[in-house]
């Protein structure tokens, strides 16, 4: 049996949350850890949160109860926006024994207070490495100054802080050679990105740098926002390695609703620039963000965000319903939307967001697209392995020997989530 401890890294929230637990993870391995990703018994926990919603803190809560009793001698760390959103002395309640923040100095601090601790050994179970994952998420850009009415996330990742270029080339090849084969970058405002530095730089900017240093077969770029799409930007996807794929965060259809949420884009200004991607880019899938009730939201005012959708034809719609945030301009709104309400535009918000997605898979029935195939999974008996297309369509497929590879297949009917396919000989 081996003698390094083990460490469980669970993550809630959005991709950038993956991407710090998967720095973390790199961190843990490099200081003499075993990782996982998921709640075993182990000498140490690091708890992910997220604060996005009130469900968001209920499931951060339990997680670090439930960790906290599953081995009471463990060093429990808390890090994610739950923290700067309820305080340390909550987390310390909760059981945490120490919370660092999600900034690479604070990642140090985690470290040092581990290494302080001395490790506790106490299980020896068969880990899946956190860090050797074949999509590997890395962050290069943290923090927004832009305070959307609806949004904590300002106060819980603080100011706009853009990485280097190198940083984040470096990161992408240290989890190429460690057998990622695509790299997502991420960030809380990834639009943002390079507008704190001197001279100030946009996001083509980062994109062809990182083309220019790495050799990982495929890059995503994860979330936009309808100002980000330039032609600058657009004309760097004729580079294979880019996937075709964008997210643009909608939040609403309605003007007046976008003007009260403080977004810096009309309905107009969203479909211009839906209409830019798909010129430049065929066969792109767009995905997005919506809120169903936002306050001060009519009917007709949520219709017109059902209309957009539809118009837009989006590939994956993630909905959330409004959720009242303290401190945020939002919350103070006095038209807050009935939680009756708001709970039956959700309803047809996720119907219509299986209709688009559905309608989707269909349109890519009989192309031949390359797919990364990532994990086997027996379903009903048959053994298949999972992956997705470059433009993030889900497949399954039977073959041996696929995970981790990068082979085209010919997509065919619907299947669960995704799409038959057949492996192309």
């Amino acid at each position: 049996m081996s003698g390094r401890p083990l460490a469980s890294i669970i993550t809630l929230g959005c991709k950038l949350n993956l991407a710090d637990s998967e720095a973390v993870a790199r961190d843990l391995v490099a200081a003499g850890y075993r990782v996982v990703d998921r709640v075993v018994e182990a000498d140490a926990y690091v708890v992910n949160t997220c604060s996005v919603t009130h469900v968001a803190d209920q499931k951060s809560r339990r997680l670090i109860r439930s960790v906290r009793r599953i081995n009471p001698a463990a060093a429990v760390a808390v890090t994610g926006c739950f923290p700067r959103s309820a305080g340390d002395d909550a987390m310390r309640a909760l059981g945490a024994d120490v919370v660092f923040g999600t900034r690479q100095a604070d990642r140090a601090k985690f470290l040092d207070f581990l290494a302080a601790r001395g490790s506790r050994l106490t299980v020896d179970p068969s880990p899946v490495p956190a860090a050797l994952h074949t999509r590997a998420f890395i962050k290069a850009q943290e923090g927004c100054n832009d305070v959307c009415a609806f949004c904590i996330v300002p106060r819980t990742r603080g100011r706009e802080e853009s990485r280097t270029i190198d940083a984040v080339a470096a990161d992408i090849e240290r989890v190429s050679a460690s057998g990622a084969r695509e790299a997502v970058i991420t960030g809380t405002q990834l639009g943002a990105w390079g507008r704190d530095l001197s001279p100030a730089l946009a996001p083509h900017h980062l994109i062809s740098g990182i083309l220019e240093r790495v050799e990982i077969p495929r890059i995503r770029f994860s979330s936009l926002q309808p100002q980000d799409i330039t032609p600058e930007l657009l004309a760097l996807w004729q580079d294979p390695r880019l996937m075709p794929q964008f997210h643009l965060a909608l939040q609403s259809g309605s003007d007046r609703i976008l003007a009260s949420m403080r977004r810096r884009y009309t309905a107009a200004g969203f479909l211009d620039a839906a209409a830019r991607i798909r010129a430049a880019v065929p066969g792109a899938a767009i995905t997005t963000d919506v809120i169903a009730g936002f306050p001060g939201e009519t009917g007709a005012e949520f219709e017109e965000t059902l209309a957009l959708c539809r118009a837009v034809r989006f590939a994956r719609v993630h909905c959330f319903p409004y959720s009242q945030r303290a401190r945020t301009a939002a919350s103070r709104h006095p038209e807050q939307v009935p939680h009756l309400q708001r709970q039956e535009r959700m309803a047809r918000l996720l119907g219509l967001a299986g209709e688009l997605h559905a309608d989707f898979l269909a349109s890519r029935s009989g192309e031949t697209r390359p797919v990364l195939w990532e994990s086997s999974r027996e379903i009903d008996g048959e053994e298949l392995c999972f992956g997705y297309t470059d433009n993030y369509a889900g497949v399954y497929a039977t073959g041996a020997g696929l995970a981790d590879r990068i082979l085209p297949a010919t997509l065919g009917k619907p299947f669960r989530d995704g799409l038959r396919g057949e492996v192309a000989s």
